[in-house]
Order: C-alpha cells, then sequence, then structure tokens
C-alpha cells in the first residue's frame, strides 16, 4: 500500500501542473483573443473612414469635371438632302443646358458629298441640337466653291443648309473681291448675298 502510495504522488503533481499550465495559457488566450479582435475591428474601421472621407473629397470634383469629347464628329443632312459635316478638336457638353455643345477649333464642311464642297474653320464654336443651329466665332474662314472669305462670326442652320453672318466680311469670290457688314450664303453657295457698306471690286474677264 504504501509503495502504491509513493507511486501514485508524483503522477498526481504531473496532472497538477499540467492542468495549471492549461489553466494559464487559457487565461492567456481569454486576454489575447479579445485584444486581438479589437485591433482587427478598430484597423476595418479606420479604414472604412478613410475611404468614406477620401471618397467624400473627390467625388465632387469628378461630378463637376465636364466630359470632354475629343475630335469629334456630326454628320446629318439638310432638308435637301445635301450632306454636311460638323468636326471640331474637342466638344464638351454645356452642364447648364444640355442642348448647347461647346467646340474648339470647328470645321463645318457644306455639300460634303458634292463636286464643291465648302469649308468653313473657326476658332470657337456652338451647336445647339434641339435648334439645329451651329454658330461659329472668331477667326471664321470659308473657303471652297469658289469662296475665299474671312469673317468674325458664322450661324449655320443644318435643317435649311443656309449659311449666315454678321460682322465685317471680306475675301474674293467668283466675280471678284468685295467687302460687306453681313452675309448669307445659299443654294449650296451659288448664291451670296452681302448687306451693308458693301465694296467690291469686279475682275473683268
Amino acid at each position: 500500500m504504501a509503495a502504491a502510495a509513493i507511486a501514485s504522488a508524483p503522477a498526481g503533481r504531473d496532472d497538477f501542473r499540467r492542468w495549471r499550465r492549461r489553466s494559464r495559457l487559457i487565461r492567456q488566450l481569454r486576454i489575447l483573443l479579445p485584444a486581438l479582435i479589437g485591433l482587427i475591428l478598430a484597423t476595418l474601421a479606420g479604414f472604412v473612414i478613410h475611404t468614406t472621407l477620401t471618397g467624400a473629397q473627390a467625388r465632387p470634383d469628378d461630378a463637376d469635371t465636364p466630359i470632354q469629347l475629343v475630335n469629334p464628329r456630326f454628320v446629318g443632312r439638310d432638308d435637301k438632302g445635301r450632306a454636311y459635316v460638323i468636326t471640331a478638336a474637342t466638344a464638351v457638353r454645356d452642364e447648364s443646358d444640355y442642348q448647347r455643345v461647346l467646340l474648339d477649333q470647328p470645321a463645318l464642311i457644306l455639300d460634303a458629298e458634292g463636286e464643291n464642297p465648302t469649308r468653313i474653320a473657326a476658332k470657337a464654336g456652338v451647336y445647339r441640337e434641339d435648334r439645329r443651329v451651329l454658330n461659329l466665332d472668331g477667326g471664321v474662314r470659308m473657303t471652297g466653291a469658289g469662296l475665299d472669305f474671312d469673317t468674325a462670326s458664322s450661324i449655320f442652320n443644318t435643317a435649311t443648309g443656309e449659311l449666315e453672318g454678321q460682322g465685317q466680311i471680306s475675301g474674293s469670290g467668283a466675280l471678284g473681291e468685295i467687302t460687306a457688314k453681313s452675309y448669307g450664303v445659299y443654294d449650296k453657295g451659288d448664291r451670296l448675298v452681302f448687306k451693308g457698306g458693301v465694296r467690291g471690286r469686279l475682275d473683268s474677264k
């Protein structure tokens, strides 16, 4: 009996030590695991807050930036079936008026499929899609179909195919040189109407 009691005593102490080690490990895990979970949650919360603030700051700039088209091309036909082409370096739609398209360095080709198309180029322009009207301003130059004129502005009605302008115009046509304060080009360039202080020099043939 004495030998059995002596043998069981070390085994009991080993079991007690193992139990103490497990208890100590469990206590440490109870502290470490919540702390680790808290750290993960704090990191996620910080990431979400940072992303939200960054997005809120960037969103107004993105929303205010207008969409820009590079080398846009508008094609169509007037009410007489004549083709026209409108191009530009860039085009931006007016945010306050969706029907207005602001053009940079626009160019217009009248009677694009004809034998003698007319080309009008300018520094800036505005195309109204609802009215089908193109306004050209700044260094407007009209060439082709026997015409070579410089003027301040031009208005092209894509529905009727008529081109008109207000402001000083000067250049040469089939009959010679001419200057005026306003003009109109009709019938694919076959009929030109000049008004206001018209002066010209006719070339005799």
